[in-house]
């Protein structure tokens, strides 16, 4: 079986790329041209193309040339601040580059199964009170990433109604493990720890809102996942995919602290505190009933991993 991933190179598409080869996979896929392939560098990948996503016509050339049996969607710009301070990338790359993929499987018409990647962010400010967020919850998105993410969401449901386009619409939560780059909760912390440890900050840890619920997954289940999706999701169907747990980020910051090796506070600082919902947690049992997905690897575990991944930069 071919795969193909889009934005292979990233935090996501490496380790999908890791997993599609431990499944006997033919894996190929792209990078944005000038990025860092640090992260597939040991891998016997069948090929890492250069591509722009925004370039219909590259893409649909390059498509057209690797003729792959699944792929999965992931190339894009995926920080929501950023798409606040310079809108336009956000939405050329996150809805053009969507539309270029589905359009090429149209046009070829050989039961491509393809994977989206949409975002959690697509559900916006849910009230506290929901326990857990189902895809029926109507969608609220709050920036132009967000509302960029709905567009490819509802452009890959089109597809698949007006087309027949096996197309499949995922919806993470979030998620986190090594190699994550800076700017996400769980790597912010790690970075700061270990700079801490170096003795090249003062042994405190800076925090935001320590009371914030959020559903966290390890990156190794996540990619689990999209494949449990692309061999058994419903065409034309949305899935959440996260843990299905609300975890406080103090208690994110206790099983970071519990693995540091030398004694740290925490300090709050008002300037890393947001305006945000108190709590944004994912109900899974459409993925566990559909595919029989579940997260396996413990919190712990991943804390631990992620921290060793900062001690050995």
């Amino acid at each position: 079986m071919r795969v193909f991933i889009t934005g292979m190179e990233g935090f996501v598409g490496s380790y999908l790329a890791e997993w599609a080869l431990s499944q006997k996979a033919e894996v190929l896929g792209t990078a944005f041209p000038g990025s860092s392939r640090k992260n597939l560098q040991a891998l016997p990948l069948q090929g890492v193309f250069d591509l722009d996503i925004t370039d219909g016509a590259a893409v649909d050339a390059l498509l057209c040339e690797v003729k792959p049996d699944w792929i999965f969607h992931l190339a894009g710009q995926s920080n929501p601040a950023l798409s606040f301070k310079d809108p336009e990338p956000t939405m050329r790359a996150n809805i053009l580059g969507t539309l270029h993929v589905l359009e090429s499987v149209r046009r070829r018409g050989a039961g491509t199964r393809v994977v989206i990647a949409g975002s959690a962010d697509e559900y916006g400010c849910v009230d506290e009170h929901v326990r857990a967020i189902s895809e029926t919850f109507p969608l609220n998105p709050q920036s132009p990433y967000a509302v960029s993410k709905v567009c490819q969401d509802l452009m890959g449901l089109a597809y698949h109604q007006q087309h027949g386009v096996h197309a499949v619409r995922v919806r993470p939560f979030n998620h986190i493990g090594p190699r994550q780059a800076l700017g996400f909760v769980a790597t912010d912390f790690a970075s700061q720890i270990v700079a801490i440890e170096r003795g090249q900050l003062e042994p405190r840890l800076e925090t935001g809102n320590l009371d914030v619920v959020r559903d966290f997954t390890d990156v190794r289940d996540i990619v689990r996942g999209y494949w449990s999706l692309a061999k058994s999701g419903k065409p034309g169907e949305v899935y959440n995919l996260g843990s299905g747990h609300g975890l406080r980020i103090h208690q994110l910051v206790d099983g970071f602290l519990k693995h540091a090796r030398v004694p740290i506070t925490v300090h709050m600082k008002h300037e890393r505190i947001r305006h945000e919902r108190m709590r944004k947690v994912a109900s899974i049992a459409r993925i566990r009933r559909g595919t029989g997905w579940k997260p396996e690897l413990p919190i712990s575990q991943t804390l631990l991993d992620i921290l060793n991944d900062w001690r050995a930069r």
